[in-house]
């Protein structure tokens, strides 16, 4: 079983950015969106201005300073490659005790598809009020696996729900 990060959050944060579980690059190296070729520190470079040069650490203070929190749908899963249709036996995140721990949160972005469709089931499913409490947007990912959408209008959804 892989196991993910802990949350990047702060009480002040207002929006949470989730993904389905860290691949195998970002596993290896503890840090999120750790592949070179995941654009998600690039978009938050461009649109934030949070420099993805800075040490990692300083990374996840700056969006925290932002308001942004950082974590993902999947607290455990089986998976052999990094690719998001490889997870198997999916145990989400509590996020009943983290959006009560964290409650300026009012919007939740999915990066990529499976992320939602995981939280969907696993999580709406137990919670549909959370469908009503909180703006849900389902953003394109960030992976170097989802070469099916342009760069700039991936970029484009981030910029609309980081504004």
């Amino acid at each position: 079983m892989l196991e993910s990060f802990p949350p990047v959050a702060n009480r002040h944060c207002h929006t949470l950015i989730l993904g389905s579980m860290p691949g195998k690059r970002s596993l290896d190296a503890q840090q999120y969106y750790a592949h070179p070729q995941n654009l998600f520190w690039a978009f938050i470079e461009e649109l934030l201005d949070i420099k993805r040069d800075l040490p990692y650490r300083k990374r996840l203070e700056a969006l925290q300073q932002q308001h942004i929190a950082l974590w993902d749908v999947l607290k455990h899963c089986e998976r052999e490659s990094s690719l998001d249709s490889d997870i198997k036996h999916a145990i989400p995140n509590d996020f009943v005790m983290f959006l009560q721990q964290h409650n300026k949160i009012s919007k939740i972005g999915f990066n990529g598809q499976k992320a939602f469709q995981v939280f969907r089931q696993q999580v709406l499913r137990d919670n549909p009020d959370f469908a009503n409490r909180y703006d849900i947007v389902v953003l394109p990912s960030t992976s170097p696996a989802n070469a099916s959408i342009k760069r700039p209008d991936k970029l484009k959804a981030w910029q609309d729900f980081l504004q």
